[in-house]
């Protein structure tokens, strides 16, 4: 384990500009639930093991038309979850640490809780590959819009039902949904993540063309949606470097893999602010 540190250490240090590629383990040490599991997600969403339902088939776009008040409870306790959470200090210093780099870093994540920008990421070097929690589309996607969803308070009854009025379009007045990918999910709208995605292929494309030398670290990212992982994996490939995992249960896979915490990594790692 400790050369795989002194690896991982010279890496980040003799790099130009830093990958980092987040899954849901990132925001552990932060107290965010990752719904390990059908437990995980059942201890986090008690109602949901009442109704007998799995994350997949609680994240699915059809509860907005089936029960709406089911689909806004679910995505409303998230909403102000996130919103109350406050980033663990690993954020700040993998920060920080980006912003001393010459070609400084870009974030891959599958979150949609938005901690990298709470935590002071620069919005421009952020792809959120599964949307965000905190933007909104109409459910009709009537128009192809999407905004903020700053000022959408959901109550939530004891029955885990979220109280009238629900959010509603303000082009068509069709309810609204976050403009997050879930499962079974042909309505989403991808024109924000599309953008990301192309300021993204642009900085890599940017770096090859420099002939900067790339240290990717990818942090929680598990197996059950492995989009994270395929990304890191490809990424480092192409520029020829060893992936930095980061990862308490799945480090495996990687040249250097890690099996600890986004926050004992960083102090391991000895990475600094």
């Amino acid at each position: 384990m400790q050369e795989k540190i002194q690896k991982a250490k010279e890496l980040i240090a003799q790099a130009d500009a830093l990958l980092i590629t987040a899954g849901a383990g990132m925001g552990v040490d932060s107290g965010l639930p990752d719904f390990r599991g059908v437990e995980g997600f059942w201890r986090a969403y008690p109602k949901a093991k009442a109704l007998g339902l799995r994350f997949e088939e609680m994240a699915n776009p059809q509860w907005f038309e089936k029960d709406p008040a089911l689909a806004w409870a679910f995505y409303g306790h998230r909403l102000h979850l996130y919103r109350d959470t406050v980033p663990h200090r690993g954020f700040e210093v993998l920060r920080n640490l980006g912003d001393t780099k010459k070609y400084k870093y870009f974030v891959f994540t599958s979150n949609v809780d938005g901690q990298f920008q709470k935590a002071g990421f620069d919005e421009a070097r952020i792809i959120e590959c599964h949307g965000s929690i905190h933007h909104l589309q109409c459910t009709q996607n009537c128009r192809g819009k999407i905004w903020p969803a700053e000022g959408v308070d959901i109550t939530i009854d004891d029955n885990f039902r979220a109280q009238e009025p629900l959010p509603r379009c303000r082009e068509c007045g069709a309810l609204v949904r976050p403009n997050i990918l879930m499962f079974g999910d042909w309505s989403w709208e991808s024109s924000r993540t599309d953008a990301q995605s192309r300021r993204f292929q642009n900085w890599l494309a940017m770096l090859e063309e420099e002939g900067a030398r790339l240290a990717v670290i990818e942090l929680g990212a598990g197996t059950a949606v492995p989009t994270v992982r395929m990304t890191s994996e490809d990424v480092a490939r192409h520029f020829g470097v060893p992936l930095i995992r980061i990862n308490p249960r799945e480090a495996q896979g990687a040249e250097i893999g890690l099996e600890m915490g986004a926050v004992e990594a960083v102090e391991k790692l000895g990475i600094r602010n």
